[in-house]
């Protein structure tokens, strides 16, 4: 679809939205003006990216799961916003990982903001999963740098066991930017994909007040 919406949905949701679900945004400052940008975030709930994309003054192009493709509300609103579809199962599941890394690559190319919540999928107890190394991947083969973000509240707005919102208020701490030029010459390194991932995902932590817990090398 060529026509973007996402400016008429923030638009449209924004006022609400902070009214009704957002406490405080911290350190706004530190998302550049222009260029590009991959935004990582922790995962609890499916107002983690309707809060993000309201409160970040530029456009975030999403990994959007298989999900939202199902039902025509959903596939309508991702495909009208531009955002990046990625099959999580099934036997296309590593085609779809590459072309949805191919197009980021693309948008991030362009000066664009690509957004990834790299534990892929939400929380079912509100801590923190063991993330994936594809924001790292993006980072490299992009040469952009990361903005971690921690979100406090959303688990308790809407947690994955739920249908409909609580009133509830979110807080949202956003990081300065990670760069990681050293390893650009490493990007299909499973080590150092996994060692940027790490530091990644403890600076996460720390901005929503949690721990992590996965600091394996694998």
């Amino acid at each position: 679809m060529n026509i973007n919406f996402y400016p008429f949905f923030r638009f449209a949701t924004k006022p609400f939205v902070k009214w009704l679900w957002i406490d405080q945004v911290d350190g706004l400052k530190n998302i550049p003006t222009k260029g590009p940008l991959i935004i990582v975030a922790n995962h609890q709930s499916y107002f983690d990216f309707i809060c993000l994309s309201t409160i970040c003054p530029r456009q975030i192009h999403y990994f959007a799961a298989e999900v939202f493709y199902k039902k025509w509300w959903w596939r309508l609103i991702v495909q009208s916003t531009q955002q990046i579809k990625i099959e999580r199962y099934g036997p296309n599941k590593k085609e779809s990982g590459k072309e949805a890394i191919r197009q980021a690559v693309h948008y991030l190319q362009e000066g664009k903001v690509c957004g990834l919540f790299p534990e892929g999928t939400r929380s079912r107890t509100g801590k923190m999963q063991k993330a994936f190394t594809g924001a790292a991947k993006l980072s490299l083969l992009s040469k952009a740098p990361i903005i971690p973000i921690g979100i406090i509240g959303t688990y308790e707005i809407m947690s994955p066991h739920e249908n409909f919102p609580h009133l509830h208020k979110s807080k949202i701490k956003i990081g300065k930017p990670m760069r990681f030029s050293q390893f650009e010459n490493q990007k299909n390194d499973p080590l150092v994909l996994r060692k940027i991932t790490n530091q990644v995902m403890q600076k996460i932590a720390e901005l929503s007040e949690q721990e992590y817990l996965f600091n394996e090398s694998q």
